[in-house]
């Protein structure tokens, strides 16, 4: 059997991919796209080989609930040894992407979920404006709350000594736990691996070492209907600046996996909008600077190939099967290490949740129903076209005389699974994701 490995690099931009990963060897797909425009409904084709609303598993049922056998539950079965590390809550046993894991790590946000402990990184970013009396509020939150109590003032000690310029000096969002996580590994035969890195994700707050400028002050789809607090420009260089740290910690990974795998793909879930289309992070619609993605498969060679054909996160569960000889079924997906015509690779906009809408009310943003309706795209090759608010675009010359008819074929050839329910989500978990801009 083959040793897999699948890492996700979440929120990479493809053209920032571009300038900060000239290093990673393995075929370039210059044409791939994201099913989706964030995380969950991302991550649930391709766990599933399915669009997430086929899976059932987008806005307001983010739970991996679904009746079939997910991609580690596969190979699990096969006989493999399959691992995970995630750095993402939404990624996590909260939201059952655990199943068929044998071991699934996690950074500190999901240890910090897991063993009940106070969230202090999440607090004080709430009261940034207190000064110094933010960590006396704190720890009295620390000491009343419903938290294991002398483990999180340990973990509060450890974070005041970092600020104060003591311990470790690079502080990220769970690369350098998934480092050590991969050199401490003894990975045998028949792996598969998969993780979740998110260092491009907001804040984009850098290790201070990669820092060129402040991290800004940014808050998930609040700031699209609101005035940004910091400068745009350096927005966009605060998040450069977390990329070449992921670059940077991605390579060391990669030079530790190459040696106990035998197939790479690397993958971004999807992108992030830094003030196109007045908008900014990734809740906002499906624009190609959201759904277009980078994707390398890399199977041992150091070439660098460069490939154009249209493709998908469909393709990478179908291709992940083949090379592990699983039959792969009724996916819609292809087979990424043959040679492939263009395909029309459907990209879908679910709304935003019922808590994600209602924290916006709660902040006097108003005007915001249009952010409830589905959306919908296809890209072909150098072709994307694609649903927005009040119309929809285009990107680059169309082979089709009405690109609006083959959207509307490809949307009704899907079995759609609705789910009407909002899944109850722990308090700790909610903060986590409030935190990252997702409610």
């Amino acid at each position: 059997m083959t040793n897999i490995a699948l890492i996700v690099l979440d929120t990479l931009r493809k053209d920032t991919f571009d300038e900060h990963f000239d290093w990673l060897p393995g075929q370039q797909f210059e044409n791939a796209w994201s099913t989706s425009h964030w995380t969950v409904p991302a991550h649930a084709s391709l766990f599933t080989g399915k669009y997430a609303s086929e899976a059932g598993v987008y806005r307001g049922a983010q739970m991996l609930d679904v009746d079939e056998e997910v991609l580690p539950e596969r190979f699990s079965r096969a006989g493999y040894t399959t691992r995970a590390f995630s750095a993402n809550p939404n990624i996590s046993s909260q939201f059952s992407f655990d199943r068929g894991f044998d071991q699934f790590k996690g950074s500190w946000r999901l240890n910090a979920m897991d063993d009940n402990l106070f969230d202090w990184d999440v607090f004080i970013e709430k009261h940034r404006e207190d000064g110094a009396s933010r960590y006396l509020k704190a720890i009295w939150e620390c000491v009343m709350g419903d938290c294991k109590t002398i483990p999180s003032l340990k973990r509060g000690g450890l974070l005041k000594l970092r600020d104060l310029g003591y311990g470790k000096s690079t502080v990220d969002d769970g690369a350098q736990s998934a480092l050590e996580l991969i050199e401490n590994t003894d990975f045998g035969d028949e792996e598969f691996f998969f993780a979740n890195l998110m260092e491009a994700h907001s804040p984009y707050s850098a290790p201070a070492e990669y820092q060129t400028v402040e991290p800004p002050e940014i808050r998930g789809l609040e700031a699209t209907f609101t005035e940004v607090n910091s400068n745009p420009d350096h927005i966009r260089q605060a998040y450069h600046d977390e990329v070449r740290y992921l670059s940077d910690m991605y390579q060391k990974m990669f030079t530790e996996l190459r040696e106990a795998f035998d197939i790479i793909i690397t993958v971004s879930d999807h992108g992030e909008l830094l003030g196109e289309h007045d908008a900014w992070e990734h809740m906002y619609g499906i624009y190609p600077e959201l759904t277009h993605i980078p994707l390398v498969v890399w199977t041992g060679e150091n070439d660098a190939e460069r490939r154009s054909e249209s493709v998908n996160l469909l393709d990478i569960y179908r291709t992940v099967l083949e090379i592990a000889d699983i039959d792969p079924a009724d996916t819609r997906g292809r087979d990424l290490r043959t040679e492939l015509d263009d395909a029309k690779c459907l990209t879908e906009y679910h709304g935003i949740s019922e808590r994600h809408y209602q924290s916006l009310l709660n902040k006097d943003i108003v005007n915001i129903e249009h952010l409830r309706q589905e959306l919908s795209g296809f890209a072909c090759h150098k072709y994307y076209y694609h649903e927005t608010f009040d119309g929809y675009r285009e990107y680059g010359e169309s082979p089709y005389d009405d690109p609006g008819s083959h959207l509307s074929d490809l949307v009704s050839s899907l079995e759609k699974h609705y789910i009407d329910e909002e899944d109850d989500i722990d308090d700790a978990v909610l903060d986590h994701l409030e935190d990252l801009g997702y409610a």
